[in-house]
């Protein structure tokens, strides 16, 4: 199996990382829900330019309803999540408003399991009981 996933899930770390610092520092004396709307804003208009340039738009009709669904309902866990997410960092540091975020990590193998039938090897649960540790310890620093 390729290694690509690797590459563009660092890169995606990368600019997760700056979205929290990005963020933390345009919250600044503005409504943090205002400043959600906003960057789902730049976000469209990145994605019409890319998917523009890339010729990488698809004919809707093509796209069936369980695409429709499940789509739908990952763009709604993702708004309440960017809403969230930017409300902790308004009210919080950045260094511990990010780890608690990336729980998100050890809720997604969960849901895995649970829902797709995934089945992490022993090595893996280690891992994430690593992450686990890492939050509580980041999160709750004195």
């Amino acid at each position: 199996m390729s290694n690509e996933w690797f590459y563009w899930a660092s890169i995606s770390a990368v600019f997760a990382a700056l979205t929290a610092i990005f963020a933390k520092v345009g919250l600044q004396n503005m409504n943090s829900d205002f400043a959600t709307f906003i960057r789902t804003i730049v976000i469209i208009i990145a994605l019409i330019a890319f998917l523009t340039y890339t010729g990488k738009w698809q004919p809707v009709q093509h796209i069936t309803a369980k695409n429709w669904l499940f789509l739908i309902l990952s763009g709604i866990a993702t708004g309440i999540s960017w809403l969230a997410y930017f409300k902790a960092l308004q009210m919080g540091n950045a260094s511990q408003v990010a780890p608690v975020d990336k729980f998100s990590l050890v809720l997604v193998t969960l849901f895995a399991v649970i829902f797709l039938g995934e089945l992490p090897s022993g090595q893996e649960w280690a891992g994430i009981g690593l992450i686990s540790a890492g939050v509580l310890l980041l999160a709750f620093k004195r």
